[in-house]
């Protein structure tokens, strides 16, 4: 299965049996980013995080009985 970056916009293979495709074919919400854009990512938040001015706002769930 070809699927593209959506951040570099970089083309790559990938297996069509794998969980990763399945879940791209039944839910089109999901998208594909490559290791590189999802590595960078990834230490740049680490980095940001490592700093103390980062805030991760969670919404508090309330439990409704309705």
């Amino acid at each position: 299965m070809r699927v593209k970056c959506v951040l570099c916009d970089k083309i790559e293979n990938i297996d069509s049996g794998s969980p990763l495709a399945k879940k791209l074919r039944n839910r089109p919400i999901h998208t594909y980013m490559c290791d590189s854009c999802n590595e960078r990512i990834e230490t740049r938040t680490k980095e940001r995080k490592d700093t103390g001015d980062f805030k991760l706002y969670h919404q508090d769930e309330s439990n409704d009985d309705w």
